[in-house]
């Protein structure tokens, strides 16, 4: 299948990843990039061999042949952006956070059920092989019931993401939106189920000016396990994965929340230690054709809207509880 792609937003995860994604795929098309500024979506157009470029999103939009947009602007434009999309009647997978607040993210997921486009939140780490065979190894009951887990996403962030991630809550800025997010989608992807209960808390440890740069938090689940959840952006040595416990044995995930396919699995029961293997292939090339598939009406995307929805709920009720310093009881919007 053939997919044209718009590009909203000259960003850097669209130049470091999803361009090269979409154009490993047979016949894969990148269009046209749309971009605040006229000078950088010029420059980002000449810089990836993008045919055209502009400001206006509903020119683009109309243009011939646009069947998928990609929407990775900052956290507070991608409500009304995808918005656009959905009405133009365009199939959309958009970065996380879908927006800035719960009642955002549904009306998006809403708007695209009636338009009858399909509607995808780019969750790479669940495209991830390793991620995967994790998964599988937790539904063969490897471990046994599952007890508990541990996801530490504590490190640094790079000089050239910096910048509103820090300094800007209006724009979406913090750990929690960027990376908690991403671990809320972990947990329900590994557990197949919706934590109910968090606490938390947060701070500002080096980087962050306005916004919070670390948090920990603890989640509850309906089965009984237990999550605990370490995010920062100020931790350049501290690593970054995740451990399941179950009755029967532990899977030691290390180096695997990443954009790209390494790190290593372990598994530990009491016959011993024993390394799981997975397939390293381009996550990112995965989850654009897990919704390309979709688009052509074949399976879901790796992470569709409702996804989207959780875990924006989840971080929304992270920073609640950190704020607040009170257990917070998760709303998921009626997802």
């Amino acid at each position: 299948m053939v997919v044209k792609w718009l590009l909203v937003g000259a960003s850097t995860i669209a130049a470091e990843y999803m361009i090269w994604a979409m154009r490993a795929l047979p016949g894969g098309s990148v269009a046209q990039v749309t971009s605040g500024s006229a000078a950088r979506a010029a420059d980002f157009a000449a810089r990836y061999q993008i045919p055209a470029w502009g400001t206006d999103l509903d020119a683009a939009l109309a243009a011939p042949g646009i069947e998928a947009v990609y929407v990775s602007s900052t956290n507070e434009k991608h409500h009304a952006q995808a918005m656009a999309a959905i009405a133009a009647g365009k199939h959309v997978l958009c970065e996380k956070p879908l927006g800035m607040s719960l009642a955002e993210a549904g009306e998006m997921v809403r708007a695209a059920e009636a338009r009858g486009v399909v509607f995808a939140t780019n969750h790479h780490l669940r495209c991830a092989g390793s991620h995967r065979a994790i998964r599988a190894a937790v539904a063969q009951g490897r471990i046994g019931r599952v007890l508990s887990m541990r996801v530490h996403h504590a490190v640094h962030l790079p000089p050239h993401l910096q910048g509103w991630r820090l300094n800007d809550p209006a724009a979406g800025g913090g750990v929690i939106p960027d990376i908690t997010v991403h671990d809320a989608d972990t947990v329900r992807f590994h557990l197949g189920e919706d934590p109910v209960e968090v606490v938390a808390q947060m701070t500002q440890s080096g980087l962050g000016q306005g916004v919070e740069d670390s948090c920990m938090s603890v989640w509850s689940t309906p089965s009984g396990v237990q999550v605990f959840a370490h995010d920062s952006f100020t931790h350049r040595f501290a690593g970054c994965g995740l451990e399941i416990h179950g009755t029967e044995g532990s899977i030691f995930g290390r180096g695997i929340m990443t954009q790209k396919p390494v790190g290593e699995i372990e598994l530990v029961t009491a016959a011993g230690r024993e390394r799981v293997p997975y397939s390293n292939y381009d996550l990112y090339t995965q989850g654009v054709a897990d919704f390309e598939a979709a688009v052509a009406g074949r399976g879901r995307p790796a992470a569709d809207g409702a996804d989207g929805v959780k875990s924006l709920a989840i971080a929304l009720a992270v920073r609640e509880a950190a704020r607040s310093g009170t257990r917070q009881r998760i709303d998921y919007g009626g997802f």
